[in-house]
């Protein structure tokens, strides 16, 4: 009966302060461990999000860089004399070819220029449906944006709580 007596009273009376600390820092460590993974989560989160941010700014360098190269393409198409001489063997069938009327060969490079120029002006000034699907896209890309900065200021509010 000594050893159960014994077992009961050290079950009845009041923990120790080892016994406190103990589950004290239990707690700490259990405390500590949610933190952990809530800011992992809020990290992932962060990492996401400026994922999404660099692939929305490589779609509008990629369209950008789609409207520069068709307008150097536009701008490389300039005719030349030389080029127009070695091309066709008389003024006549250069005329004949491009439907243009022009006295020199000077003349007719300038009148195919300009209208080039002018071709080249209306695809880099972008026909109405592809210019409004492009600012249609730009308006998707901003919102998005937008978006994820809302959700990184959340996230940043988050951490300053967790760091108070």
């Amino acid at each position: 009966m000594g050893k159960d007596s014994g077992s009961i009273v050290s079950a009845s009376q009041p923990a120790t302060l080892g016994d406190r600390l103990r589950g004290i820092a239990e707690e700490l460590r259990q405390e500590t461990d949610t933190q952990i993974k809530a800011t992992s989560r809020i990290l992932g989160a962060a990492a996401q999000m400026a994922q999404n941010h660099d692939r929305l700014i490589d779609e509008v360098v990629e369209m950008v860089e789609e409207d520069l190269a068709q307008a150097q393409r536009a701008a490389s198409a300039t005719y030349r004399v030389p080029g127009l001489k070695q091309k066709f063997k008389t003024l006549k069938a250069a005329k004949a070819h491009f439907d243009i009327k022009a006295n020199s060969w000077e003349a007719l490079a300038t009148k195919l220029n300009e209208a080039t120029e002018s071709s080249a002006s209306h695809k880099t000034g972008m026909p109405s449906t592809n210019r409004n699907d492009v600012l249609e896209r730009l308006d998707a890309i901003e919102r998005e944006m937008m978006s994820l900065r809302d959700s990184m200021e959340q996230v940043l509010g988050l951490l300053q709580k967790m760091v108070n």
